[in-house]
């Protein structure tokens, strides 16, 4: 793997960025003691597994048996133990650097220069559970009956491709709001866009007087005081814009004024949208916050095509870890998919990757852009009427014998 030239196959090609902080692991000295398990050769074998959704560790062990992947990794076996005690390992800071490095890569080659250029950077910010067994992940605490955590999870959008950001990982009762400070960009040329699980007026005053733009569905039962009603475009979808001041007087109101916007969604519902930001327009501000919608298909994404609701460890430490690699996989992924400029969808590439993943990067590319062979005609279409006005013409023309004949097929005319 080492010192190979990385353009032969796909797999090397997929992993480029991360066998490339294997200068970092060295000056750390992560591996210092470890002979031959090493913790990239473990974040490979356990991207393969997210990328294949192997569901258990002695199916990750045998993975191993195909000497593609063996030689690869240069890993030629390693025990369903041994893998167990690296997710017990103390790697997740690492981890969590490659996640970040991997990031970086990806946002300069997806272009987020231009982005700063038009309404800022677009940071959008959500939550996701993941339900665990009770009796096994106790630390987890959610219901009464159920565990679960969640993921906290901030991504960039641009051009339609989301590409994670941050990621925070959470026992599932605690609220979406106490990871605000983690979560939220402080710069004046981002907008951050977030649910209405996020409310804290205590923060959004911070906000505004930080000159930090952002966007979020206000709660019903928030108390809202008009100071101004602002004119509307009558061929838009807006119903009304406001300047506002939330929060109960002598309360819990807020010293900085803020902006309400209301307007449809795709099925008539009308959504109640709250903003620091006066100098765009209520139509874009509502446009930006339906890109919200792209988070939800993220977290849907990584669960059903990366296999994160099944983990290999019950302990923190072990699911944190898994959850990062995960995001890895999702991040090399996009890292493929701008190298070869494909425009189609992800799971399509994530398909077709894995069944080329050992073979030249060229054949790959080739074969995601080619188009599928037709091994049939398809279903024949069957014209009754034809057949009917040809068999009534026979019968009239006396030439009717051969319809007493078993083997003819008046579908073919």
């Amino acid at each position: 793997m080492y010192g190979k030239d990385t353009t032969k196959s796909t797999f090397d090609q997929l992993f480029e960025a991360v066998t490339s902080f294997t200068q970092n692991l060295k000056e750390r000295e992560v591996d210092k003691y470890i002979k031959k398990f090493s913790l990239l050769k473990f974040i490979l074998l356990m991207s393969f597994t997210q990328l294949n959704q192997l569901k258990s560790l002695r199916a990750i062990s045998g993975a191993l048996d195909e000497d593609n992947l063996a030689e690869l990794i240069e890993l030629t076996s390693i025990s369903a133990a041994q893998i167990s005690r690296k997710l017990r390992s103390d790697l997740l800071g690492v981890t969590q650097e490659l996640f970040a490095e991997i990031i970086r890569q990806a946002g300069i080659n997806q272009g987020f220069q231009r982005v700063r250029q038009e309404l800022g950077r677009l940071y959008l910010i959500d939550s996701t559970v993941i339900s665990l067994c009770f009796s096994r992940y106790r630390w987890a605490d959610f219901r009464e009956t159920k565990s679960g955590i969640k993921l906290h999870t901030r991504i960039r959008l641009l051009d339609g491709n989301t590409l994670p950001d941050k990621a925070v990982m959470s026992v599932a009762r605690k609220a979406d709001r106490t990871q605000m400070d983690e979560l939220v960009v402080e710069d004046k040329d981002a907008f951050n866009v977030f649910d209405r699980a996020y409310l804290d007026y205590e923060k959004y005053d911070y906000y505004c007087e930080q000159n930090i733009r952002f966007a979020s569905r206000l709660k019903s039962n928030a108390l809202v005081e008009i100071l101004e009603e602002y004119p509307l475009d009558d061929e838009g979808a807006i119903i009304s814009d406001s300047k506002v001041i939330l929060g109960k007087k002598n309360l819990t109101q807020m010293k900085n004024t803020l902006r309400i916007i209301k307007t449809t969604d795709s099925k008539g519902k009308i959504i109640t949208i709250v903003t620091n930001d006066f100098s765009l327009s209520a139509q874009e501000i509502a446009d930006i916050y339906r890109y919200r919608w792209q988070i939800e298909i993220f977290f849907k994404w990584i669960k059903q095509h990366l296999h994160v609701k099944h983990f290999f460890g019950t302990g923190e430490q072990a699911v944190e870890l898994q959850l990062y690699i995960a995001l890895i996989t999702y991040c090399l992924l996009t890292l493929i998919k701008q190298k070869t400029g494909y425009t189609g969808t992800l799971l399509k590439l994530k398909r077709c990757l894995c069944a080329c993943l050992y073979e030249p990067f060229p054949c790959f590319v080739k074969k995601l852009y080619g188009k599928g062979k037709r091994q049939s005609r398809g279903r024949c279409k069957v014209f009754h009427e034809r057949i009917f006005q040809e068999t009534l013409r026979q019968v009239i023309a006396g030439e009717a014998d051969h319809l007493d004949d078993l083997t003819y097929d008046p579908i073919v005319l």
